[in-house]
């Protein structure tokens, strides 16, 4: 018997998502910040077992949509319901609320089994959690909930055991090799932005997009060759940095992540570019896959 399916994991920004995708999958897969909304696409993370498939996706922290950007942000979570088998709620110890009360509807009124995980219990106390565990088992009843701390690994393999409980009879989706159904480019995007995230203050990092022209792999070296793209001039001032050490240092960093991620040397070139007001342009937001229309 082979189990399959899609298990979607949401929450607000913040409360761990990703760090509790790369200890399921095990590889580093979600980029992982303490800045709010890192995670801007769903990503696919899988774990192949001999008998299951868990296909993962890690959607945006939930929020209220400012500009077209988080528009499409949110277009991304509310399909979160349409292709899932389990869903993952994910809340921190001492959150009250969801930011958005019609999202938060969907999920009480959820026909797939939700798993409600009280994330970062390392930082709480007993009183505490029995009090939010009660909280919660009011709020959500058609939750099972589950004290854990994805940063240290407590109870994530409980959670995981019983999410493969939960999934349903079927043969894998993608082949039981992958882990992700995004490209190589993917990865060198997030890891230069999540550099970005960083080592930048303020609007720096939300006014960024990375966008890689080319990866070329050889025997011995990977050749890639990326461009940050920012709105204006003087974010590309602040992104280079004195005599070009601010861009450096994202590009040094970068590249001792991507060698460890791809276990092979890497020759990274970083650029910045210019492109006006690319957040609240359709066809720009298009290209850099945020409208799924």
């Amino acid at each position: 018997m082979h189990k399959a399916g899609f298990v979607n994991i949401v929450g607000n920004p913040n409360v761990g998502k990703s760090t509790l995708m790369n200890a399921f999958v095990g590889e580093k897969l979600s980029i992982i910040t303490s800045k709010a909304q890192t995670t801007r696409h769903r990503i696919l993370g899988i774990v192949n077992g001999d008998d299951f498939q868990v296909v993962l996706s890690d959607t945006p922290g939930i929020i209220k949509p400012a500009y077209e950007l988080q528009e499409s942000m949110m277009d991304f979570v509310k399909s979160a319901f349409e292709d899932a088998d389990v869903l993952v709620y994910m809340v921190e110890v001492g959150e009250k609320t969801l930011k958005d009360e019609a999202f938060f509807k969907k999920i009480t009124t959820a026909k797939i089994p939700v798993l409600l995980l009280l994330n970062k219990i390392d930082s709480s106390n007993q009183e505490q959690l029995e009090e939010q565990v009660l909280l919660w088992s009011e709020k959500v009843p058609n939750a099972e909930i589950f004290p854990i701390s994805a940063l240290e690994g407590f109870q994530v393999e409980t959670v995981f055991n019983r999410i493969i409980e939960l999934l349903p009879e079927s043969p894998p989706f993608y082949p039981k090799d992958q882990l992700t159904d995004k490209p190589e480019r993917f990865f060198v995007n997030e890891k230069i932005r999540e550099k970005i995230l960083m080592h930048y203050k303020k609007e720096i990092p939300y006014a960024v997009e990375v966008d890689t022209e080319e990866f070329f792999e050889e025997e011995k070296i990977i050749k890639i060759r990326s461009v940050i793209m920012v709105e204006r001039e003087t974010q590309k001032g602040i992104l280079i940095g004195h005599k070009g050490s601010a861009l450096k240092r994202v590009g040094v960093e970068a590249r001792k992540d991507l060698e460890k991620f791809f276990d092979k040397k890497i020759h990274l070139e970083l650029y910045v570019k210019v492109n006006k007001n690319w957040r609240s342009n359709q066809k720009q937001l298009k290209r850099f896959g945020y409208n799924q229309k």
